[in-house]
């Protein structure tokens, strides 16, 4: 008897994960990634990583329980789009449906322009269930009990993970932001470490708010660092906590599962936005189209879809994203900018 393939012996969970732990790439420059065409075969960021897994052992239970004599990860591949489809027919939200299919997607290697990818339904802004407008919160969390808590939240910005990993010691005096900025940028730019120029990119970035204190967040979305504003009427209260914790010990011993994070860094963008944001008229027409040969105003974000008709201004747009952690303007004004 022949010897039995060694990779068709593990089961199908065993081989998804084998085959996105491979594509593990934290830390990595996602922009030269796309540049060099390897960005489909790479996972940049920890939380995708997660979130890419759970959706995948969903589809791998799928496979299990209907079509059990697919072992393999290829065999399995033709029963996507159907279990995609299931998925849509369960009424489970646009948002979450296009989620699984980035995370097959990825997994098989296949992206949206090529044939056969599945198409899911479009994502609008009142599809976004998680946060969006009254929502039945869980029965045994108490925003009374937990006052403190959202304070804190709608004052800094912080992700549930970034609260939970928060140390005494975590909170930035602007003196001492101007202290190190001093230090390092007296080093010659061709002398730095990469490690320096990280952090001297960091501190500048504080330069764009007015505010006295802030929070270190070591390990935020793709594995980078920043420095959070604390704003609003309670700063006062959060900075004495963040005072009054040990240096090392956490600020924040339990942070309820049922607590509305997403939420509460809504709030915390859209007061930074409004803060920051000038009067759309008074932004000047700064540039000429080539097309029309009129003038037009550069800075002004023009919101699609759902929200067509709405501008908001880039600059402000810019110092909301730095505070939270995001690179791009789109995802404040799609996910935390509200009320306008």
């Amino acid at each position: 008897m022949g010897r039995k393939n060694k990779a068709y012996a593990k089961d199908l969970h065993q081989q998804a994960y084998e085959k996105l732990v491979s594509m593990q790439a934290f830390g990595e420059s996602k922009r030269a990634a796309v540049a060099d065409g390897t960005a489909k075969y790479k996972i940049f960021s920890f939380n995708t990583y997660q979130d890419y897994w759970k959706h995948t052992k969903y589809f791998i239970e799928y496979i299990k329980e209907n079509y059990p004599e697919c072992t393999t990860l290829k065999a399995a591949k033709r029963h996507m789009n159907e279990w995609l489809q299931s998925r849509v027919d369960q009424g489970l939200s646009a948002w979450t449906v296009q989620l699984e299919a980035k995370a097959l997607g990825k997994l098989y290697g296949i992206g949206p322009e090529d044939e056969g990818y599945f198409v899911p339904p479009k994502r609008r802004r009142e599809d976004i269930t998680r946060s969006r407008g009254d929502r039945v919160r869980d029965k045994h969390f108490s925003e009374t009990n937990n006052d403190e808590l959202i304070k804190f939240c709608k004052g800094t910005g912080l992700r549930r993970g970034e609260l939970s990993a928060l140390r005494g010691g975590d909170l930035v005096s602007r003196q001492q932001i101007a202290e190190e900025l001093a230090r390092l940028s007296a080093i010659p730019m061709d002398e730095r470490t990469h490690q320096q120029a990280r952090r001297l990119a960091v501190l500048k970035d504080t330069e764009l708010f007015q505010e006295e204190y802030f929070v270190l967040v070591r390990n935020g979305k793709g594995g980078r660092e920043r420095l959070s504003p604390v704003v609003g009427k309670n700063a006062g209260q959060i900075i004495e906590r963040m005072k009054d914790t040990p240096q090392g010990e956490r600020v924040w011993q339990h942070v309820h599962q049922s607590a509305d994070i997403h939420a509460y860094r809504a709030v915390y963008a859209t007061n930074i936005y409004k803060a920051h944001a000038r009067k759309i008229k008074d932004i000047p027409y700064d540039r000429v189209s080539k097309k029309t040969n009129r003038r037009y105003q550069s800075q002004v974000y023009a919101c699609r879809k759902d929200e067509a008709g709405k501008k908001l201004d880039k600059a402000a747009m810019l110092v909301c994203s730095k505070a939270l952690g995001h690179n791009r303007i789109d995802v404040v004004a799609n996910n935390y900018i509200r009320g306008l």
